[in-house]
């Protein structure tokens, strides 16, 4: 099995030079993490990089990449913490709400993604899709600024 992985790298590593790349192969150590809180199944993922930082993601109930850690516990540490947030999320009435609109916030980045690539779009329309992203905006910072906070173990990172 070691092998056939060692061939397969190989030959990945070729294609992609052909192509320009500047390819470093690396053996790394990957761990998948799967909690279960209510109906929902929280998952990470996370590896040790090149430059022996831990790269985190949240891929499951929707995909969001954390950030570069120094420390593998510091990775625990936000697992921990994140996940507290979901159990405390898990109590709300809108716990469906939330994890759907961040689903269709992925979905539409990926459909945004595949317009931008395949298709000529006018400046007009991309004007359109920044201003109805800046209400999206605006909308979000009335709501931090009205709706009551639950959590104070840990700053927001983003608002």
């Amino acid at each position: 099995m070691r092998k056939l992985m060692n061939a397969e790298v190989m030959e990945h590593d070729f294609k992609l030079r052909q192509m320009g790349a500047d390819v470093q192969v690396i053996n790394s150590k990957m761990c998948f993490v799967v909690f279960l809180v209510g109906k929902y199944e929280i998952a990470y993922v996370y590896n040790i990089n090149k430059k022996g930082k831990y790269f985190l993601e949240r891929i499951k109930p929707y995909p969001l990449a954390l950030r570069e850690f120094e420390k593998e516990e510091d990775v625990i540490d936000i697992i921990e913490i994140d996940l507290e947030q979901f159990k405390n999320a898990s109590n709300s009435h809108n716990i469906e709400s939330f994890v759907d609109i961040n689903v269709n916030f992925n979905r539409s980045l990926l459909k945004f993604e595949d317009l931008f690539l395949y298709y000529n779009v006018p400046k007009e329309t991309a004007d359109r899709i920044k201003a109805h992203l800046n209400s999206i905006d605006t909308i979000i910072e009335e709501t931090k600024h009205t709706a009551e906070r639950l959590y104070f173990k840990k700053n927001p990172d983003n608002l």
